[in-house]
């Protein structure tokens, strides 16, 4: 990737899509080029914790929302230290911030942090293009970037694909810290962070967990050496059918039977782990207004997404696993995909989405408090 100064954010650019397909449009936030693959997020607000999840990492985000930037960027919001989008893709950017917590402009924070975008393109119609070609491999030019669209295209088309890609251990900590109760503590857990977003440890010790966020490469030994209560697998990019080394530590934990929570990407981690495959959907979920029902209890939730791979496991039946009797715990009533799984013979359970969910909506974070009874009878 490689930027300018603002002075060039009006610049022309182009999007260049791997099937050929070219948008064009302005330069928004930094300007030079950038790649990834091409996705689309449904959300209408939230836009500063879309930016900052870490699950995004190596992804061109393509809003569908068509007016963004309009609260700017503030200093409490991001999920993470950083920006982990490849690319942002607006239709009308916000020409002025409105908001009181706003510090910055969003277009002023995409350039500080280098993160080549572009707007002004029909969005709608390149939201279109992917439902029905598919997440594919992309790339933004502007400035001294752009050349021939041939030129361009063949570079696309270079770059490597999301199915293979094993990203969690360059977005995770690289030290173990500790994110303490808040009030009084009642429980450890010991938190593997394969991508995990800042509102996941907070939501724990809202309900007096002090939690061990540990490095994706951590081992059982590492685990138990904090004397955890639970095991947290957290969010996370890339290709689960890359992620042995994560599958082999919780099958460790499925052993010792430590009350067990996932989600997304520990979602996926769990289905390894019980001896399920793993598929990349077509152009996955990315959002925050996609409806899941929770079979236990028959209710629907409205929830927020980032998931382009799921698990391949059976709707219709109870599965044996060698920890015991699994099922599909929640499901997408969308397209029917699993959205969770729950082992009905020892405490582990999980879900594909976010019920941290800062930006909201808040209809699973019930889910926190199920982790929280799992351990409470774990301790009885």
């Amino acid at each position: 990737m490689t930027t300018s100064t603002r002075g060039a954010a009006k610049a022309p650019a182009v999007l260049v899509l791997e099937d050929g397909r070219a948008f064009r449009g302005r330069a928004y936030g930094a300007v030079g080029e950038t790649f990834g693959e091409a996705v689309f997020s449904t959300g209408m607000t939230g836009y500063q914790e879309t930016l900052t999840d870490p699950s995004y990492h190596r992804q061109v985000v393509v809003m569908t929302a068509p007016h963004v930037g309009n609260t700017g960027v503030n200093d409490e919001d991001p999920e993470s230290g950083r920006i982990w989008v490849s690319g942002y893709v607006v239709r009308d950017p916000a020409r002025v911030s409105s908001n009181w917590r706003a510090r910055r402009s969003l277009d002023e924070e995409l350039e500080r942090q280098g993160v080549v975008g572009i707007s002004g393109i029909d969005t709608r119609a390149l939201t279109r293009h992917l439902r029905e070609r598919g997440a594919m491999r992309v790339g933004i030019f502007s400035g001294d970037a752009l050349a021939d669209e041939a030129a361009l295209l063949a570079r696309v088309q270079a770059q490597p694909q999301m199915k293979g890609a094993n990203l969690s251990a360059e977005v995770a900590t690289k030290e173990t810290y500790v994110v303490p109760a808040i009030g009084e503590k009642k429980f450890t857990v010991a938190a593997v962070d394969l991508g995990i977003k800042g509102m996941t440890p907070h939501r724990m010790a809202e309900r007096g967990i002090e939690v061990h966020v540990l490095p994706a490469t951590a081992t059982a030994e590492d685990i138990y050496a904090v004397n955890p209560d639970g095991v947290f697998f957290s969010n996370g990019p890339g290709d689960p059918a890359t992620a042995d080394g994560p599958v082999a530590v919780m099958q460790a934990v499925l052993e010792r039977k430590t009350p067990l929570f996932g989600i997304c990407f520990g979602n996926q981690i769990l289905g390894r782990a019980l001896g399920f495959g793993t598929y990349k959907l077509k152009y996955g979920h990315r959002g925050i207004n996609q409806p899941v029902q929770d079979r236990t209890t028959g209710k629907v939730e409205v929830t927020a997404h980032n998931h382009g791979f799921a698990v391949d496991a059976p709707l219709d039946k109870v599965s044996d696993t060698p920890y015991g009797r699994a099922e599909v715990s929640h499901v997408c009533l969308n397209d029917q995909v699993v959205e969770g799984l729950q082992l009905l013979d020892q405490p582990a359970f999980s879900v594909q989405y976010h019920p941290e969910a800062a930006a909201g909506p808040h209809d699973a974070a019930y889910l926190f408090d199920r982790f929280v009874s799992l351990m409470e009878a774990e301790r009885a």
